[in-house]
């Protein structure tokens, strides 16, 4: 299984476009929120299932705030991430996701890629597409990929 993880579009589409071109094939798109309308247009355009959490920027959205996913045998937890004040740290985070039974936390609203696998859950966030916040600002994004034995590898891809 392929799952490409993404957040912080902020409905501009330039390299969303270019990332669903590139990676292929895929079975799931999880968005982790601020799309900022554009759910109806990301999830025509991904060509597979989308799962996509409201963020801070997602105004008058009915889109859930959080959703516990099973991909494989992991229960993952998504979120946009300002909920639990991840700008200043994972412990409020990881703490409602172990509290759900998740084995995967993963969020956005920093605008900066993150894999952790220092916990007792493995922590990501694929940055922002869109506006980039960590040193060299390239946008970015994660491909999850589910191996033969069941076991979840991730990677952050710049562009």
């Amino acid at each position: 299984m392929r799952v490409l993880i993404i957040s912080d579009t902020h409905s501009n589409h330039k390299y969303l476009r270019r990332v669903f071109e590139s990676e292929r094939p895929r079975d799931l798109v999880i968005h982790l929120g601020d799309s900022e309308g554009c759910e109806d247009y990301i999830k025509e355009d991904a060509k597979c299932p989308v799962e996509i959490v409201s963020g801070n920027c997602d105004f008058f959205s009915s889109l859930e705030q959080e959703k516990v996913l099973k991909i494989g045998k992991y229960n993952v937890f998504i979120t946009h991430g300002h909920y639990y004040n991840v700008n200043v740290g994972l412990d409020s985070i990881v703490r409602e996701a172990k509290g759900q039974g998740c084995d995967i936390v993963m969020f956005g609203h920093t605008h900066r890629p993150l894999l952790d696998y220092s916990r007792d859950i493995i922590v990501v966030n694929p940055g922002s597409l869109s506006y980039p916040r960590q040193e060299g600002r390239k946008p970015s994004y994660v491909v999850m990929e589910i191996d033969e034995k069941g076991e979840p590898h991730f990677k952050i891809q710049f562009l």
